[in-house]
């Protein structure tokens, strides 16, 4: 198949994103390689998608073997894939059941609507759930509401109602929200679009224990965190707590679409007919995701992935030291570093065109966000052409 090296000015696809000319052709691991040849180290690996890298053979061999089996029977029929996914999800979790879906935004718009039922049958119909400035949980007209990202609150109003903002690690803001209408307390372990900002330790202890209280459900989103991404299979564990429903994607299929929302027994309160999905736990999917957990739940794979975490995070902080940058946040293999000025677009720019790709999600800093898998080598080399980036970008005229 002939392949231009460059896409064309003007393509059939919606403009949705200001994305570069490189085209894309093949992915092997840490790295990608475009229509000229030219290979990249990937450290954005699609937004935190691909979490064994590039088309990794586990993944490979699970979905080319699945495919030659079954597909798609349908959601409306068990499939083994679906069922082994589900028990492996719950034996490595607190929670008891599982809703399969094709996206974070959609496992999060299932969320919101769990607990909407939740509170009919439990608490007189309160239905409003709490969520934070600068959140991010979707792009559907629910999850968009439910984000705190600015913005959004007008971009395709009328807002959907019934989520009033609290201030992360502001326990006080949260308490003050809470009426007769409030159902639950929705929130990211790590606001990731927000720059990489972490929820306290403290704060999060502190959430469950005023859920508690008020007879609240929390919800975590760890469509992000979750999968490994911060050293831990999902990263509300480390901080010894425990949700009563929680949203699963993006690592999940390690590069396919597939996301989970799970839930307590007595959280989980869908009767059948009231959620649902084309393509929802479809075997295809399942299989790739059983691979993605079989291989974090292999001997010493998280424990090196958190080694892995603090190598890089070092390697960010003494280049921070080393340029004069800022602050370096985060856990595992999803950090961000603040430049001190708001130059991210053209650093990301810069290190496009040196080979590394990675992510500023507000101008001021960059977002890291490597395969879980990836060698000691290959952040060096990452971190060598991030300075070289950042340095030179310094020198360019703005």
């Amino acid at each position: 198949m002939n392949l231009p090296h460059h896409p064309p000015a003007i393509t059939s696809l919606m403009p949705i994103a200001p994305r570069p000319d490189t085209l894309f052709v093949r992915g092997a691991g840490a790295w990608l390689y475009d229509a000229a040849g030219r290979r990249y180290l990937d450290w954005v690996q699609g937004w935190a998608v691909n979490c064994l890298g590039h088309s990794p053979q586990a993944i490979v061999d699970a979905v080319a073997a699945q495919a030659a089996t079954l597909i798609n029977p349908g959601p409306a029929f068990y499939n083994l894939p679906a069922l082994a996914l589900a028990e492996k999800l719950t034996a490595n979790s607190g929670f008891d059941h599982v809703f399969f879906a094709s996206s974070g935004a959609e496992a999060n718009e299932g969320a919101i609507k769990l607990a909407r039922k939740w509170g009919q049958l439990h608490k007189g119909g309160a239905h409003e759930i709490i969520t934070f400035v600068d959140g991010f949980h979707g792009r559907t007209l629910a999850t968009m509401s439910a984000s705190g990202k600015p913005g959004w609150d007008t971009l395709f109003a009328p807002q959907v109602p019934g989520f009033p903002k609290a201030r992360l690690n502001d326990i006080s803001t949260v308490n003050r929200l809470i009426s007769d209408k409030t159902v639950a307390v929705m929130l990211e372990p790590i606001q990731g679009e927000a720059g990489v900002i972490p929820a306290s330790g403290d704060f999060l202890r502190q959430l469950r224990q005023l859920c508690d209280e008020r007879q609240l459900l929390l919800i975590v989103d760890e469509v992000q965190t979750g999968i490994g991404r911060t050293g831990h299979l999902f990263a509300h564990t480390a901080h010894g707590i425990q949700p009563d429903i929680m949203t699963l994607g993006k690592g999940l299929g390690g590069g396919l679409p597939i996301s989970a929302l799970l839930a307590t027994r007595a959280a989980s309160c869908f009767a059948p007919g009231d959620q649902g999905g084309t393509y929802c736990g479809n075997p295809l999917v399942c299989a790739a995701g059983l691979a993605v957990l079989d291989t974090l739940l292999a001997d010493g794979f998280l424990a090196t992935c958190r080694q892995r975490g603090e190598q890089l995070a070092a390697a960010l902080r003494a280049l921070s030291a080393e340029l004069g940058l800022g602050e370096v946040r985060g856990q595992g293999l999803l950090l961000a570093l603040e430049l001190g000025a708001d130059c991210g677009p053209e650093v990301v720019t810069r290190a496009r065109a040196l080979g590394l790709l990675i992510n500023a999600p507000r101008p001021h800093c960059l977002r890291l966000m490597p395969a879980l898998n990836t060698t000691p080598e290959e952040i060096e080399t990452g971190i060598a052409v991030l300075r070289e980036a950042i340095t030179d970008t310094r020198k360019t005229p703005t």
